[in-house]
């Protein structure tokens, strides 16, 4: 028989709940909270099946754009063919959890702001803009000192004799 073509076609690992992780779906994931303009990742929980999205969904990061009593509006980018569509789904809450793809640049804006305030207290103008690593310094390689081996001829009558 072909294989079917339905709408959770090969999912049987994508869809699986982890290892240890089976069993009843923790409070938290229901108490937390998201705002529009938030970033999510699409995390599909198998044992969870209404509010499911298609498995080309599972994975990927978008943006909250609309939150709901049990769900939560995603905007994700899907290439289709030569364009990118933005695509504007809803999702479970099961299905979604807090992005960590923004946690670097928010500290680096902390850390910026920090060193601008500290410039300023000082009265001087600093940029911080991120530079590319440059080259390494260079150095001078120092010869090796040659040294010549050669073998000890071997000696067979010493040999038999227990010699050396």
């Amino acid at each position: 028989m072909p294989a079917g073509h339905g709408l959770r076609s090969r999912t049987r690992d994508l869809f699986a709940r982890p290892f240890r992780k089976k069993g009843y779906i923790p409070l938290s994931t229901y108490l937390k909270t998201y705002r529009i303009g938030d970033y999510v990742d699409v995390k599909v929980n198998g044992a969870v099946h209404k509010g499911m999205p298609h498995k080309f969904y599972h994975g990927r990061t978008g943006r909250v754009w609309n939150v709901t009593k049990r769900a939560i509006g995603v905007e994700i980018n899907k290439q289709v063919r030569g364009k990118i569509i933005r695509k504007r789904i809803h999702v479970r809450v099961e299905h979604v959890q807090p992005s960590k793809c923004n946690e670097d640049f928010k500290l680096r804006v902390k850390k910026n702001d920090k060193l601008k305030a500290e410039a300023k207290a000082r009265g001087e103008i600093i940029s911080t803009k991120r530079k590319p690593e440059g080259p390494k310094p260079g150095f001078m390689v120092e010869p090796a000192t040659i040294e010549t081996v050669t073998p000890i001829p071997y000696d067979v009558v010493n040999d038999l004799k227990g010699g050396y």
